[in-house]
């Protein structure tokens, strides 16, 4: 499972419509505080829409107590994660990336591993400069034009959160549709 964190998210609908990324893509959501919005407010859950009550969500109080529950809580994911691996001798512990148009990575270029954690900044601000120059081989950027400040939040999990989904071959999810409407009428 892949792990979408936002830090100090401003805007209620692009947190809801990350939440429904996440639900559609199996994805788990952490939110890490002060929030620019309380969790219960109508405009996420309305972005979210029905999603919102299956969301696999966690918040965090601040960015030390989220480092804190990735160290404590992924201890047993750290082990199944490299039972996984042992056929191929590869120790592999979750990372987390930070997304950043400060990154000198872009975000095809990084190998996404299951239980890999990604981390997206506040709207305005993005994710602290502090954070990121204590990780500077963890992040990743979307390319795009220099005169341009940033694409939009849930934009960005999307395209970055796909890309992770990609390199993993798409796990547990439907890899075909089928016609509904008009299967009927070629069936007659």
């Amino acid at each position: 499972m892949l792990n979408i964190v936002l830090h100090e998210p401003e805007i209620p609908q692009n947190t809801g419509n990350i939440g429904r990324t996440c639900v559609i893509t199996g994805a788990r959501l952490h939110l890490i505080r002060p929030l620019g919005f309380r969790i219960n407010e109508k405009t996420v859950k309305r972005a979210g829409l029905d999603y919102w009550p299956k969301l696999d969500v966690t918040e965090h109080d601040n960015v030390e107590a989220f480092y804190r529950y990735v160290e404590e809580s992924d201890k047993k994911s750290v082990e199944d994660i490299n039972e996984l691996y042992a056929d191929r001798n590869i120790e592999k512990n979750p990372k987390i990336y930070y997304a950043t148009t400060k990154g000198k990575h872009r975000y095809t270029d990084v190998e996404f591993h299951d239980g890999d954690y990604i981390m997206f900044g506040r709207e305005s601000a993005g994710i602290p400069e502090e954070i990121l120059a204590e990780h500077p081989d963890e992040c990743i950027r979307i390319p795009m034009l220099p005169e341009e400040r940033s694409l939009n939040l849930a934009n960005s999990v999307a395209i970055v959160l796909y890309e992770a989904l990609r390199q993993l071959d798409f796990p547990g999810l439907e890899d075909e549709g089928e016609l509904h409407r008009l299967k009927y009428i070629n069936e007659v």
